[in-house]
């Protein structure tokens, strides 16, 4: 009697899961994604190995570099791996992946199941930049970023997501950014997901939406947001914030490990919007 009870329930909890996957797809329709169930390089199909020099970009101290030592996909993980002076004359490298050529979305829910490396002077992010400049405007930051999570190591477990824009951003002391404290990113595979709506930007961990950044329709300074954008998934090494309070070299290697990566986009005119209307002038 015990088992055929324990087995109804299981069965039960399996509907349950089915219908709550149905009533997400209901909004949600994956569009692309990662699973990393392979080994060896990362699919060169989804993802382009980026490699720069040390300081190419925020003063960062390591090179990103296209080697099996600092980016490898290994039991169903890709692994991000930041190591300290074994290669060439560099002092410290790491690696730095993205979509550029692979994928690139108008809205949409991007989310990010990942680990994140401890220790001080590591700087991990997830971010997704425009594959276009805007208005025949050069650059950052008036094509936008968007930051669905960034972490520096001095502050452990304090994860980060924040927006920037020709109006809104850190040159200017103003960009928008919300804060969580975590107590266990390092050991724990957390989801860092950004829903990307005509109306808003929603950011996430696991189900939580812990900043918002809204729409406030005065022009595409305020607003880039409204035409494709790539990801990023990369490990940097000090740099102007995560080098902020130095580097601990006892510390390496450090990982970021990434579970799996997922792209969905929803039928938005469905739920409301009349894109048009969100298209600046």
């Amino acid at each position: 009697m015990k088992k055929s009870i324990v087995v109804r329930n299981l069965l039960l909890f399996g509907v349950f899961l089915i219908c709550l996957s149905c009533a997400q797809s209901g909004k949600w329709r994956l569009v692309w994604s990662d699973e990393f169930n392979y080994r060896g390089e990362p699919d060169p199909d989804k993802w382009s190995i980026v490699e720069k020099p040390p300081r190419w970009v925020n003063q960062e101290e390591q090179a990103y570099v296209n080697r099996r030592e600092n980016v490898r996909v290994e039991n169903g993980n890709l692994i991000i791996e930041a190591r300290k002076g074994d290669f060439r004359n560099y002092n410290y490298t790491s690696a730095r992946l993205d979509t550029y050529l692979t994928g690139k979305w108008t809205y949409g829910r991007i989310e990010v199941r990942a680990k994140l490396p401890r220790g001080r002077g590591t700087w991990p992010a997830i971010f997704m930049l425009p594959t276009e400049n805007i208005k025949s405007v050069f650059g950052w930051p008036s094509s936008g970023e968007m930051d669905i999570m960034e972490h520096v190591g001095f502050r452990p477990g304090v994860v980060q997501a924040s927006v920037h824009c020709a109006k809104y951003n850190h040159l200017q002391g103003n960009h928008k950014f919300g804060t969580l404290q975590l107590d266990d990113p390092f050991d724990t595979f957390h989801v860092y997901a950004l829903e990307w709506y005509p109306d808003r930007l929603d950011f996430y961990v696991d189900e939580n939406n812990y900043f918002s950044f809204k729409n406030e329709m005065s022009g595409w300074k305020a607003w880039p947001f409204y035409r494709d954008f790539y990801l990023i998934l990369d490990l940097a090494i000090g740099g102007s914030w995560g080098g902020a309070q130095g580097i601990d070299d006892s510390i390496f290697p450090a990982r970021m490990v990434i579970d799996y990566v997922r792209v969905y986009q929803a039928d938005l005119e469905k739920l409301g919007y009349n894109l048009k209307e969100y298209q600046p002038d």
